[in-house]
This record gives structure tokens, C-alpha cells and sequence, in this order.
């Protein structure tokens, strides 16, 4: 696993397969790693979630926490031979996502597109800033910021397109600075 070696370039986010309903066993023992012996290599752990209202046969409404990436487990980490090596052998591990299970890490947009590391804050951005819009049917399109919300989430975009100013209303997550 020399090829390793290569890819220590600081923390990044990877994708661990797992098998199928063994994404919370497979981080408690990531988590478990952490507070033993690799806490300066492995950084964090993350099954994504989300909040969904169910309705049973009987009509009774159910909160329950759905897997966003069912069979994935998400960990930041300095990717190293004796890292890797005991992640990959954990009970419920398969793989790591990449090419003959050489792992692969996560760009900036799809860490963004996950949610990995948390909500844009609304110091982030300020009116005037000069940002591109990466993801959308208008992804490539650069324009200026000219409002924000309250909350930081959402920012209005000035683009310019077929000759005209337009306004364009975006997920914070959707733009960067340039």
C-alpha cells in the first residue's frame, strides 16, 4: 500500500462501504479508534441523516431517522498504510469508495453537496462578493452577491446572461468565492 503515501495530504473526507445495515456499528467502532489510538489521523465520523414523518397502517403518524447514503459511512481523515488498513478491516467494512477500493477523496462540492461540514455560515459571504454558482442548471455562471439572508442559507446573485442583469435566489451551499 505505498500508493497510500501519495495521498497524505492533510485531512480529507472519504466514503467507506459498507454492508448493508452495518453503517452505525462500522462508525461506533471508527469512533471507538478515535478515542484509542489514531485520534491525530482520524478526525470524524458521519452516518447522514435525515428526519422523515411516516404514517402506519393504523394511520398513527412516526418520526423516524432515514440514511440519506444507505450502506455509507463518511470519515475525514489523514490517509495513511496503518489507517487504512485498520479501517478497512473493521467487521462491516467492504471497501473504501475508489477504483479497486483505493480510496478517493471527497471534492469540495460533493463534501458541500453532503453536508459534511455543517450550514455556511453568514460571515461567509458579504454583499459584493464576487461568487460562482457550482451546482444547479447554472453551475460555470459567476455574478456578484447582493443579498443574504437572515440566517446565512440563501444568497441573491446578480448574474449576467444574454445581455441582461438577472437576480437568482441560491442555497448558500451553492455558490463560492472567487
Amino acid at each position: 500500500m505505498s500508493d497510500l503515501n501519495e495521498l497524505n495530504v492533510g485531512p480529507k473526507w472519504y466514503i467507506i462501504h459498507t454492508r448493508a445495515g452495518h453503517e452505525n456499528k462500522v462508525m461506533l467502532a471508527i469512533e471507538r479508534i478515535i478515542n484509542k489510538n489514531l485520534s491525530d489521523c482520524v478526525l470524524d465520523v458521519r452516518v447522514p441523516v435525515q428526519t422523515v414523518v411516516t404514517t402506519d397502517a393504523k394511520g398513527k403518524e412516526k418520526i423516524i431517522e432515514e440514511k440519506i447514503y444507505p450502506s455509507y459511512v463518511f470519515v475525514k481523515m489523514i490517509m495513511t498504510a496503518p489507517s487504512w488498513y485498520l479501517i478497512r478491516h473493521l467487521p462491516g467494512v467492504t471497501a473504501f469508495a475508489g477504483p479497486d477500493s483505493m480510496p478517493v477523496p471527497l471534492t469540495d462540492k460533493e463534501i458541500a453537496k453532503a453536508n459534511l461540514e455543517g450550514a455556511v455560515k453568514i460571515d461567509a459571504f458579504q454583499i459584493g462578493d464576487e461568487v460562482e454558482i457550482i451546482e444547479g442548471f447554472l453551475e460555470g455562471h459567476q455574478g456578484a452577491i447582493s443579498e443574504i439572508s437572515e440566517d446565512g442559507s440563501e444568497v441573491t446573485v446578480i448574474i449576467s446572461t444574454i445581455g441582461r442583469e438577472m437576480p437568482i435566489s441560491l442555497d448558500a451551499k451553492s455558490v463560492k468565492k472567487i
